[in-house]
């Protein structure tokens, strides 16, 4: 099987401009909730989160790599929603958790994929069956939530020893193994069904680094 290029119906810039606005007038007003409430989680997560949603756009302006505007609305989302569990809905929603480690471990799984692809790209010498492409994704995403429990972990350390909140934290070993069940979800989505989309994100982020490099 070889990879190829699936044509799927994408936003308008301009649509992928009001979403990703919307959401970082919602973040910016969690970051001020934060300061005025003496929330601590809601500033820290609310403020990483809207850093991140300026990548995509960074990424296009300082390094001319135009990213899809699926790809701004995905990346985007998933800083929302889990800024938006830590501020609120993941004491009053059960499954919020579970949507954001979804959501998060198709990102993972997308990255993943992505460098993957960069290397099969980059020597004509150099094939990449999709099958294992499929059991890489898989693995990624498997180890980088192992090491997302244990960093978790870590803080639950730090927070017991110092006293401090912590903007992360584990609620048993029940939630963590829900959370590589749900991290394995999001893989698997990946694998199966953005593959094909994917390696035209990659052959973009390719031809945007190498543009680069030759200048």
């Amino acid at each position: 099987m070889s990879f190829a290029r699936m044509s799927l119906p994408r936003p308008s810039v301009a649509n992928q401009r009001r979403l990703t606005r919307g959401m970082q007038i919602l973040l910016v007003a969690i970051v001020v909730y934060g300061v005025v409430a003496g929330e601590p989680k809601a500033i820290t997560n609310g403020g990483l989160g809207l850093f991140v949603t300026f990548v995509p756009a960074l990424a296009e302006r300082n390094y001319d790599i135009p990213l899809d505007p699926w790809l701004g609305v995905w990346i985007t989302s998933a800083v929302f929603l889990h800024t938006l569990g830590s501020a609120w809905f993941y004491a009053e929603i059960v499954w919020w958790d579970h949507l954001t480690h979804a959501l998060s471990a198709t990102l993972v799984a997308g990255a993943g994929y992505t460098a993957l692809r960069g290397v099969d790209l980059h020597s004509d010498a150099i094939r990449i069956p999709t099958r294992f492409a499929f059991v890489f994704i898989f693995v990624v995403v498997l180890a980088f939530g192992v090491v997302w429990e244990l960093f978790e972990f870590g803080l639950d350390i730090v927070a017991d020893v110092t006293g401090v909140s912590m903007p992360l934290a584990q609620h048993g070993l029940d939630d963590t193994v829900l959370d590589l069940m749900y991290n394995s979800i999001g893989a698997l989505i990946v694998a199966m069904f953005g593959q094909a989309y994917l390696s035209g994100v990659a052959e973009t982020v390719r031809d945007g680094l190498f543009s680069i490099r030759d200048e």
